[in-house]
């Protein structure tokens, strides 16, 4: 029997590590991006509709590319040898959605190829490249999909600037055309080094999948705070800019505060990954919602001017944004439980309970900012602005992202 590649060390976990790293850009980069073309959009003439409806288009991307998880990794779990279809897929449908979103005069255009296709093609692209890294990177997963989502938190350093710079000098057909082409460089050539550890002639696909996790209680509340956390982890990131304008500061404040924030992300995840190597995931999570919940109840809070606004973006961007590594500390501690479960299908409901945090989180905040308070020139705090309730539902959601740990607390106290 042949035996099968080191699993965390060796040159071909590193160039499959290297490939799901770079790719994030791909995958991520126009959901990431998607704030400078709202902008453009609303502020030029070219496409028919209002700007609430314009807005649907990038709730309805990121948050299909979440919701389809779950469905798209128990699917490529269940039948391995769909795997290497299945990215090479995802890049024509993403390229044919960007092209087509290029000609786009109406709203209900966008939301169909931006919305919806081009959600479903990055989905498909993740997928298989995630599987891939799990098969990989065993003992250091956590480093791994820090790693990972590092990439991810990097693209958003650069992509977004690239496309505000592309956008007002070329205008937006020109510029999705050019991200098109630019998919094509960059994925054709990460897709042939991402390859299965497990060949796919032993793979069990005939074997019924593990769904005895969902069984498990601890399971369900690390979900919960899960979800819980996904509500309200958008939000700083969407209004920090309005924010920012608000309170006048200078035009530039708003695309450096969310730059400093992708670029605190990338250290975050990967010393939360470092972290998950060796703790307990609830302990992990607990690390990241107390980091989280003193960012946005102290520093955005108490927030009037730019300089303590940097900090919150600082340590936001740190702990809150590496949250998402934790994943892989779950994905240990159900195989720890049950050497049976399959991982990809814990990650494929993780990632899906994410989207259904964001996809409830856009309504929620419309209606805080109504409930707030409209004086907000001369503030000496975020508490004392329109921006008050929603400061406090974000440092609560994220102080019950530790749910999980709670639990924990809660019955051992009762036990």
């Amino acid at each position: 029997m042949q035996s099968l590649p080191p699993a965390d060390h060796g040159r071909q976990a590193y160039l499959v590590l290297a490939g799901c790293t770079l790719i994030q850009a791909p995958v991520w980069g126009y959901s990431i991006s998607y704030g400078v073309f709202q902008k453009y959009y609303t502020t030029h003439k070219g496409i028919e509709g209002s700007p609430g409806a314009v807005a649907i288009v990038g709730t309805t991307l990121n948050g299909l590319m979440y919701l389809m998880m779950p469905l798209t990794f128990t699917l490529l779990t269940k039948y391995p040898r769909l795997r290497p279809y299945t990215g090479p897929v995802g890049l024509c449908i993403t390229i044919a959605s960007l092209v087509m979103s290029s000609y786009a005069t109406q709203v209900w255009q966008l939301i169909a190829s931006q919305g919806v296709l081009c959600a479903i093609g990055s989905g498909l692209l993740f997928s298989p490249t995630t599987l891939y890294l799990d098969e990989w990177w065993v003992a250091r997963k956590g480093l791994a999909y820090g790693t990972m989502w590092a990439g991810k938190a990097a693209s958003g350093v650069v992509v977004p600037f690239i496309m505000s710079a592309l956008l007002d000098r070329f205008g937006p057909r020109t510029t999705l055309q050019a991200w098109a082409v630019a998919l094509i460089v960059l994925t054709a050539p990460l897709l042939f080094y991402l390859k299965p550890r497990i060949p796919l002639s032993n793979s069990h696909t005939q074997r019924p999948l593990s769904w005895t996790f969902l069984k498990n209680p601890g399971f369900w509340m690390l979900q919960i705070g899960n979800v819980v956390q996904a509500f309200g982890y958008l939000l700083p990131t969407t209004y920090l800019a309005s924010y920012a304008n608000d309170l006048g500061l200078p035009s530039f404040s708003g695309a450096l505060l969310l730059a400093v924030f992708s670029i605190a992300s990338v250290p975050g995840s990967l010393f939360i990954g470092y972290l998950g190597d060796r703790f307990h995931p609830t302990t992990v999570i607990l690390i990241c919602s107390l980091g989280s919940t003193v960012a946005v109840l102290l520093f955005w809070g108490l927030a009037a001017e730019m300089a303590l606004l940097l900090v919150f973006a600082v340590v936001y961007g740190f702990f809150a944004g590496g949250f998402s590594t934790t994943y892989s500390g779950i994905l240990k501690e159900m195989k720890r439980i049950d050497e049976g479960v399959e991982t990809g299908l814990v990650m494929g409901l993780l990632l899906g309970g994410r989207g259904v945090g964001f996809m409830a989180a856009g309504p929620a905040s419309a209606a805080l900012l109504q409930g707030g308070s409209r004086m907000i020139e001369h503030a000496k705090w975020g508490y004392s602005t329109q921006y008050g309730p929603m400061i406090i539902l974000t440092g609560a959601t994220a102080l019950l992202g530790s749910w999980g740990w709670m639990w924990t607390m809660l019955k051992a106290v009762l036990v």
